[in-house]
């Protein structure tokens, strides 16, 4: 009998299989790997694939991408679960992620500080420890360790994950309020991002005079987007994809990269003379400034509307993108500490662009090459678990099962 048949005339199937298949979007994987090899990249300053990345062709960089896959990603994870009766538990399981950043956040501080201490000492360079923000820390290590424990002083360069943690502090406020009314999430998210960055509310750093390097309160609405637009889709929900929108997205992109490209920041002092805020003329990356938000939201625009790119980005679940992003916290921690020891060996070698590019090179297949170390582990961890599962009938519907 033609199963093929089968399938195309029955409304649903049945199936035995171990555990139900969840369908992962590989194009969010190979999106959030490329944003951590081009952070990793510019992390390393001064060597030749700096200027391949991102930020050297719009305004956006590695980051806006991160936070918007995070909010898309976190849409997915979350998302229906915070159904009543199960919304404590997922704001808990929220704020226990904020404390795992956290966490994550002082290995990298804490192994930069050694790495470039201890640079300074075997190296007799004294000039590393006035580098990232680490001198006024050792001018007043009373003041300065509990400045770093609380927040309120930041390395250079280990400076995304306190944001991102305080994203996720967010988030049971945010899935309350998108439950609510998305709109209404929407509208405050803006008005919020709008007057932090009109009037710089931003957390405070303690030790030196200042601001966080990336505000929360300006950063969540890249994030409150990703979240709602993947919340919009999840519940029967589109995209709108039309010509016109399109064509404003690829404009653009195109005078972002001219801007960039060409130069013409002068242009931004221009707008300014309109009166109108630096949060919606400037390109502030502490306060998101409203030309880095449009350039980030018309790429991922583009992406989702355009099949070719879309389809473009579809990899395997073994593809070795798909791989690196999959373990994204664990592969920017261990991409932070090598950009730091990069940092390093590019000080004692007087910047040498050919160490540089070099370097950059092992350190991004040492990414790779750690990726697959989990992978390969969490394959040993699934094996014994899917094992343990038995056997159960579950229900596909048709129109699923005929792409089988």
């Amino acid at each position: 009998m033609n199963s093929r048949a089968n399938i195309g005339s029955a409304a649903v199937q049945r199936i035995s299989l171990p555990k139900p298949v969840s369908q992962r979007d590989t194009r969010l994987d190979v999106l959030r790997a490329l944003a951590l090899i081009m952070i990793f990249i510019n992390h390393v300053p001064g060597q030749f694939f700096e200027d391949l990345t991102s930020k050297n062709f719009g305004f956006s960089d590695g980051a806006e991408a991160f936070v918007l896959i995070s909010g898309i990603s976190v849409g997915l994870a979350y998302g229906t679960k915070f159904s009543s009766g199960n919304r404590l538990k997922m704001a808990w399981k929220a704020i226990k992620r904020a404390f795992t950043l956290y966490t994550a956040h002082m290995i990298t501080t804490f192994v930069t500080l050694v790495l470039f201490i201890s640079g300074a000492w075997i190296f007799h360079q004294k000039g590393l420890l006035c580098e990232v923000n680490i001198l006024a820390l050792l001018m007043d290590p009373a003041r300065g360790i509990p400045a770093l424990l609380t927040l309120g002083h930041q390395i250079g360069y280990n400076n995304i994950l306190p944001m991102y943690g305080a994203l996720f502090l967010m988030l049971p406020l945010i899935m309350l309020l998108e439950a609510k009314n998305p709109l209404l999430l929407l509208l405050i998210s803006v008005g919020v991002w709008l007057v932090s960055g009109i009037y710089y509310i931003a957390p405070h750093t303690t030790l030196l005079d200042g601001f966080w390097f990336l505000n929360p309160l300006s950063w969540q609405l890249l994030f409150v987007i990703g979240f709602i637009a993947t919340m919009h889709v999840k519940r029967g929900g589109r995209i709108p994809v039309h010509p016109v929108l399109i064509a404003l997205a690829s404009a653009y992109v195109l005078l972002s990269f001219i801007w960039v490209t060409d130069k013409l920041w002068i242009l931004g002092d221009y707008l300014a003379t309109f009166g109108l805020p630096t949060v919606v003329t400037g390109f502030d990356k502490t306060f998101l400034s409203l030309p880095r938000l449009l350039h980030v939201l018309a790429l991922a625009y583009l992406i989702v509307s355009i099949p070719s790119i879309s389809q473009l980005l579809r990899r395997s679940a073994n593809h070795p993108l798909t791989i690196l992003g999959r373990h994204s916290l664990s592969i920017f921690v261990a991409g932070t500490i090598l950009a730091m020891a990069g940092q390093v060996i590019l000080y004692v070698t007087n910047k040498s662009p050919t160490v540089g590019a070099i370097y950059v090179v092992i350190g991004i297949a040492a990414q790779f090459l750690y990726a697959y170390h989990l992978e390969h582990k969490r394959l040993q961890l699934a094996g014994p678990r899917a094992a343990k599962v038995p056997a159960r009938a579950i229900t596909v519907p048709a129109h699923i099962a005929k792409r089988r």
